[in-house]
């Protein structure tokens, strides 16, 4: 069976720093933009979520269609917002916590600037691993 997943790094400006589509369904370039416009949507209501809990993990805050957005929220509000199927939300959460410290990492990195894009090859490869094993 075919999954859709669409995975979003938002910094705490709201400006995408890392994106990928990490399901395993076929990839439409006007679907693409459809998942950017839903989870961009979203972020209204991660905003007001993130306030009223103490939670990084958010679970299902918005769905659209037949799809879910799931949001983990870091303590320097840089959200990771995941695009999916409706599924089970330990793997989602193991998946979030693993991309987290995956981040840490880059965000220690003297080289990076902090609310920049993240280019680097080698997180690519470990999102879509994590993807892969999680989702």
């Amino acid at each position: 069976m075919a999954s859709t997943a669409c995975f979003v790094i938002v910094s705490k400006n709201d400006i995408p720093i890392y994106e990928a589509e990490v399901g395993s369904a076929p990839k439409k370039e006007d679907l693409a933009h459809q998942h950017q416009f839903i989870l961009h949507a979203a972020l209204d209501v991660v905003q007001d979520l993130a306030w009223t809990t103490n939670a990084m993990f958010l679970r299902s805050v918005d769905r659209f269609s037949d799809l879910v957005v799931s949001v983990y929220d870091s303590v320097v509000h840089t959200r990771f917002m995941l695009l999916h199927d409706p599924r089970s939300d330990d793997g989602i959460k193991s998946f979030f916590q693993e991309v987290h410290e995956l981040y840490i990492k880059i965000f220690l990195n003297p080289l990076y600037l902090p609310g920049s894009r993240i280019t680097s090859s080698h997180f690519d490869t470990k999102v879509r691993a994590l993807a892969r094993k999680y989702l």
